[in-house]
């Protein structure tokens, strides 16, 4: 009885083929069940009020991929920091708070008693004022509940400065008064 319950059993599969299971067509474009990477953007402006472009943030697996799309940016270095309050006030954009800084370490990746997890890589416009450009920052996370997320209480923003961060100088790198912020928002 056991015995022809495989037999049977095996016969319906190889009658059944690909049919039982479902017909395999290589042409197919097969769904792809995986969950979205999390995302958030961020519109800068400057102090009058300007849109300069977006910064956008996407979870990757190694980090936090940041990037810039920015025009008629300021001739010059910039300093670039996440700071721990998603507002942006003119014309100073203090209302931003200080830089993220939730392991409070002190200002610069040269720093040895640093960085902060909001401290990011200068940028320098091309010869029209644009800014296209692409990093991870392997600290900092989109995920809530987590000590280094964009998104705790009170937000995040991202903040350009007026001159170059020299990556050691606490608290900020004398990166100058703050000339464009972008709230960090959730898409």
């Amino acid at each position: 009885m056991k015995k022809t319950f495989v037999i049977l059993c095996a016969s319906v599969i190889v009658l059944g083929g690909c049919n039982f299971f479902g017909a395999f067509n290589p042409d197919e474009e097969l769904p792809v069940v995986a969950p979205e990477a999390a995302s958030a953007n961020a519109s800068m402006v400057d102090k009058d009020g300007n849109e300069l472009g977006n910064v956008k943030f996407t979870e990757t697996t190694e980090g936090l991929k940041i990037s810039m799309d920015l025009k008629n940016v300021p001739a010059g270095e910039h300093g670039v920091h996440i700071h721990t309050v998603g507002k942006c006030e003119r014309p100073d954009f203090e209302s931003a708070g200080a830089h993220f800084n939730p392991e409070n370490k002190q200002h610069g990746v040269k720093n040895p008693e640093g960085p902060h997890a909001g401290d990011l890589p200068n940028i320098t416009p091309d010869g029209e004022g644009n800014v296209q450009v692409e990093y991870v920052a392997n600290n900092l996370t989109l995920k809530s509940g987590m000590a280094n997320s964009l998104f705790d209480e009170d937000g995040s923003a991202i903040v350009l400065h007026e001159k170059a961060d020299d990556y050691v100088t606490d608290p900020s790198g004398n990166s100058g008064v703050r000339i464009a912020c972008g709230v960090i928002t959730k898409e």
